[in-house]
């Protein structure tokens, strides 16, 4: 595997390097949660980053180029941004949401899961706009 230089990888929460500085990647295992998923070690910093992504997301991007790819860990950071909100939101509330305006949190929640863990299962695909459709 080839790590290309100049990517800008995305850990998450508006951290950003270029793939030639990251050096190593050590997965968080005490504390871990959405927003500390993996330890990122940078060359010229003496203490690693705290990264949302996990170390597979991270190495993905670096083997990978293009405005395209770019986009999509965007998009995966925004569904991990959502989840992590989502995730403080109580039950009482979720259920006001829904019976006001029809928008199931939980099950925003469910399928925000899936995408980020890789949609093994691929039934995201299918049913991910159906959140926002109109009954």
């Amino acid at each position: 595997m080839e790590i290309k230089k100049g990517v800008i990888v995305a850990l998450g929460y508006g951290k950003y390097f270029v793939s030639d500085k990251i050096v190593g990647f050590i997965p968080i295992e005490e504390d871990r949660g959405p927003a500390r998923r993996t330890f990122v070690y940078v060359d010229g910093l003496s203490e690693p980053v705290v990264a949302s992504h996990t170390e597979t997301a991270m190495l993905n991007q670096m083997v990978e180029q293009g405005p395209v790819e770019f986009q999509g860990a965007m998009a995966v950071e925004l569904v991990g941004r959502l989840l992590h909100e989502l995730e403080h939101v109580g039950p009482m509330l979720r259920r006001s949401i829904k019976e006001e305006c029809g928008l199931d949190l939980d099950e925003i929640e469910r399928k925000s899961r899936e995408i980020l863990s890789g949609g093994q299962s691929g039934e995201y695909q299918e049913g991910l706009f159906s959140l926002f459709e109109e009954e």
